[in-house]
């Protein structure tokens, strides 16, 4: 049964994080924590389906970032990766948690890229314990910011921004997603779409080029900091997506039939794989 955006904003409350709402639900009584950083567009809705199972296991914190899903929206003001790792940090040292397993997907995967580079150099103050990364942007490969990429850089901004312009497009690049397009309803993606628009958030989030700029700026960073990273990684994608980046000597944990929302499209397969990482 499909939940709405209002059941689903009934499960958490905002908490003030630096100043700035973000809502968040925190469910599972368990010592074990673990932490999902959803992807671009999208929000912690995409889990409502695992949700129940996974607190059976984990006490579960979701969140929407800010300028996303209920979290606060911003004005015409763009949203750093640092300031997005920044308040995830400090949510995580607010609520007290530790033995954090980190997961992360999509846009959230180089949130966790960041944090793993600041727990490299002992500059956080929470214990993560694991990660797991989902098809995301992991960018192993720096050719794709090389100066004669360029009109691939373009291409993918300007999908990305054409997703913003109506739900029509919306939903049929969120379907592009699906291997079986069928496992995402419009009563879904509505709702989706409702909480994007919240609060003018697409006039919030409509920075596409400064994210891709920031994938570019920030490359070896990141990935010298899953070279010397010394805490365990595993890998959980969908088979059929093409342009998930695997890391190499990490273990993957693959879902068949699959695109780039396992949680929604294979929400069994997805939650054995993450219990078994």
């Amino acid at each position: 049964m499909i939940m709405t955006s209002n059941e689903w904003e009934k499960k958490g409350n905002l908490l003030s994080v630096f100043n700035k709402e973000i809502f968040t639900i925190d469910t599972g009584n368990h010592q074990n924590c673990l932490v999902i950083l959803h992807g671009y567009l999208t929000s912690s809705y995409d889990y409502y389906k695992v949700l129940p199972e996974l607190s059976k296991h984990y006490r579960v914190i979701l969140f929407d970032f800010i300028g996303f899903g209920f979290s606060e929206k911003l004005n015409k003001k763009y949203f750093t990766i640092i300031d997005q790792t920044d308040y995830v940090l400090e949510l995580c040292r607010l609520l007290g948690l530790n033995n954090i397993t980190l997961f992360a997907h999509d846009y959230g995967t180089e949130v966790a890229q960041e944090i793993i580079a600041r727990q490299n150099y002992s500059l956080i103050d929470v214990t993560i314990k694991k990660y797991i990364f989902c098809n995301g942007n992991i960018s192993l490969n720096h050719s794709f910011f090389l100066d004669y990429h360029k009109t691939v850089k373009e291409q993918v901004a300007k999908k990305l921004i054409e997703m913003l312009a109506s739900f029509g497009i919306y939903k049929k690049a969120i379907r592009e997603g699906f291997f079986d397009e069928s496992k995402i309803t419009d009563e879904e993606l509505k709702e989706m779409w409702y909480q994007l628009e919240l609060n003018k958030g697409r006039d919030a989030i409509n920075f596409v080029h400064n994210y891709i700029r920031e994938r570019k700026i920030f490359w070896h960073r990141w990935v010298q900091a899953l070279k010397e990273n010394n805490v365990p990684i595993k890998l959980v994608l969908g088979r059929q997506e093409p342009l998930s980046e695997k890391i190499e000597n990490i273990e993957i944990l693959w879902i068949e039939n699959c695109g780039h929302y396992p949680m929604l499209e294979s929400p069994k397969e997805w939650i054995e794989a993450v219990l078994k990482a």
